[in-house]
């Protein structure tokens, strides 16, 4: 049954009208994968050496010392980047298969993700490395046992995480208290990292401890994906008082006030798009990076801070139009809809969350107002140029979004393709390098001007901008018409 799935997933991926564009995405995953292992095989053996060689280290103390580090780190890519392949599974709920098997099916295909098994790139070369070096057999067994768990530990997590508020909440908790009691020196997280990932080596049966934490944390997820995964989840009729939820001053914008308040009324009752403003609030503090590493103390870098900071929800959201609405999308194009002023209002939308993050964004003047007001910038450049290149991105993407779901707790498909890669250039790589260039020749303020004045200029041509981006979304309509129908 598993390799019958298997095959109708390879049928769907060969069928799909974007087949071209998800093959390329398919063979960009491989080099990238490609270039991953490469890291981690060389960075085995470059740690091992350096530490055994320049720092005249014990490799597996040093190691062990910033595995909490890497395992944080971990932790906060999956959340970003791991999906629960379960949009392709769904289907099958209708026929006479066991929802146990597609819940096994789901569960197996997470299981042998690159993101679990990719980590053994760097443990198996670093374990031969020991063993060629005489430690000890058994504890190098149990410490790559024990650290290899704790990856594990980390997928369930994050299922559980992207499903359940309260999950993703108390871990959050959990890093902020640790972060404070190392901040102030009252615990200090590289030693305990130290003790604990050490006693894997030299401690026999402490390895077993993370073996069992995944062993019980496998068994909870299998519970909670299987008791959440059926077709009308969130379709259940609740007894409550009805209203109509309504925006009286948007009234008077016309039919640009109408959308406005149709994608106000969908962030308040769609879990998705719950997700996307919880996910920008998150991008609030990612400026505070600037303490983690001395990399992003650079020109380049804080430009690139100030575009997360200020653009979370314009990135989160605004990519996925018209995908928020593929659930009504074909019956809406039947109707005369105003695509102008249908895409003006996401625009609108993006475009007040954008200058809320950049009042919000006053807190980082404490550090620097230097900081500040390239985080200000960066935010104009959001607002003319940004806007308008993620308003375009979404064109492209015509993967459906599940609005009774959190953004990726139920697996939506992966959101990108090679036209959304190619944008990504000039909404990153252009401000940060404009930004380091002029600072170098000409100062701090031309700088800042510079990248406040282009974005300004992309907010004053903003009509003929919007002309070029609705021929663009009336050329693909069809297109994500179709595609939204094939996954309904």
């Amino acid at each position: 049954m598993y390799f019958r799935l298997l095959q109708l997933e390879l049928k769907n991926f060969i069928r799909n009208p974007q087949f071209g564009a998800n093959l390329f995405f398919k063979i960009m995953s491989l080099f990238a994968l490609a270039n991953f292992a490469v890291i981690f095989v060389g960075a085995a053996f470059f740690i091992f050496f350096i530490a055994q060689n320049k720092l005249h280290v014990d490799p597996l103390v040093l190691v062990s010392k910033y595995l909490v580090y890497y395992l944080v780190f971990d932790l906060a890519v999956r959340y970003f980047m791991q999906q629960l392949p379960t949009q392709n599974i769904k289907p099958f709920l209708t026929q006479n298969i066991s929802k146990k098997k597609l819940v096994n099916y789901t569960l197996l295909k997470v299981i042998t993700n690159f993101f679990n098994w990719g980590n053994l790139l760097f443990l198996i070369p670093f374990a031969g490395l020991m063993l060629f070096n005489h430690y000890n057999v058994l504890g190098v067994l149990m410490w790559f046992l024990g650290v290899f768990a704790m990856f594990y530990i980390n997928n369930f997590i994050n299922i559980l995480i992207n499903g359940k508020d309260n999950w993703l909440y108390g871990t959050v908790a959990f890093f902020v208290v640790f972060w404070i009691l190392d901040k102030y020196e009252i615990i200090e997280l590289s030693k305990l990292s130290e003790l604990v990932f050490y006693s894997f080596y030299n401690v026999i049966g402490v390895f077993v401890i993370p073996i069992l934490i995944a062993l019980f944390l496998a068994y909870y997820t299998y519970q909670y994906i299987l008791k959440n995964f059926y077709l009308d989840k969130g379709l259940e009729l609740k007894k409550a008082e009805g209203k109509t939820e309504n925006i009286e001053f948007l009234n008077k914008y016309g039919v640009l006030g109408a959308f406005l308040n149709n994608d106000i009324r969908l962030i308040k009752r769609s879990k998705a798009a719950q997700s996307a403003v919880i996910g920008s609030v998150m991008f609030l503090f990612y400026g505070l990076l600037i303490y983690s590493t001395k990399t992003y103390e650079t020109d380049f870098m804080k430009m690139f801070l100030g575009i997360f900071v200020t653009g979370g929800f314009l990135f989160i959201f605004g990519q996925r139009v018209p995908a928020w609405d593929s659930s009504y999308y074909p019956l809406m194009m039947t109707q005369k809809v105003p695509y102008r002023q249908y895409l003006e209002a996401k625009w609108w939308l993006v475009n007040l969350a954008t200058i809320l993050c950049m009042i919000l964004a006053i807190g980082y003047a404490f550090i620097s107002w230097d900081l500040y007001f390239t985080f200000l910038a960066a935010g104009v450049y959001n607002l003319g140029i940004n806007s308008h290149l993620t308003l375009l991105s979404g064109a492209y993407n015509k993967n459906p979004v599940d609005l009774n779901t959190r953004a990726k707790s139920m697996g939506e498909k992966n959101q990108f393709n090679a036209k959304n890669l190619l944008l990504t250039i000039p909404k990153l790589l252009f401000p940060m390098a404009i930004f380091a260039v002029m600072k170098y020749f000409f100062g701090m303020f031309a700088a800042m001007f510079t990248i406040a004045v282009v974005g300004a200029v992309g907010f004053a041509f903003r009509a003929k901008i919007f002309d070029f981006i609705v021929k663009i979304y009336i050329k693909e309509k069809y297109s994500a018409i179709a595609s939204f129908k094939k996954n309904d």
